[in-house]
């Protein structure tokens, strides 16, 4: 029993196995975005471009798509945040970051809130947003690198714990 990528800890055969191979539909849109990621994972493209709203498909660059896939080693899924999207909703938008590790091994976060919509009874990924992102303040002045380290070891920050 393998895990499912998406992050749910459920098996991949009882979470997003029988949405990708079209057994079930998503009842939610949480349930297709996970759907969504792990086929990515597992390289399904034709998933991902039937899980695009028909209204906006035509916007989707495939061959690109397929490479990024293809080329990317897939880290996990995070949901950060639902608004909407139940199985007896319209419409939602979903929060989440996607870690992946690039083609020259450099890792990267997809950090992006999805728009879902519900078409004929069905879930479908419709655009993305960029999410508010708040900004990083400091409680305490910043590390000097020729400081005393503040753990204690009397050594200069930068030979200490700044390496």
């Amino acid at each position: 029993m393998s895990e499912c990528p998406c992050g749910s800890t459920r098996a991949f055969s009882e979470c997003c196995q029988s949405i990708i191979n079209g057994d079930t539909r998503a009842e939610t849109a949480e349930a297709l975005i996970r759907a969504r990621y792990t086929a990515h994972t597992t390289g399904d493209m034709d998933f991902i471009l039937a899980t695009h709203h028909p209204s906006t498909r035509s916007d989707i660059d495939e061959a690109a798509t397929r490479r990024w896939a293809s080329e990317s080693t897939w880290l996990g899924l995070e949901i950060l945040n639902v608004d909407g999207g139940g199985s007896d909703e319209s419409s939602g938008r979903i929060e989440f970051m996607a870690r992946y590790r690039d083609a020259a091994r450099r890792r990267h976060t997809h950090h992006e809130r999805g728009v879902f919509e519900k078409y004929h009874g069905q879930w479908y990924f419709r655009d993305a947003e960029v999410p508010d992102v708040d900004q990083f303040r400091r409680n305490r002045p910043k590390q000097g690198r020729n400081e005393v380290c503040a753990c204690g070891s009397g050594k200069k920050f930068k030979k200490c714990c700044g390496i």
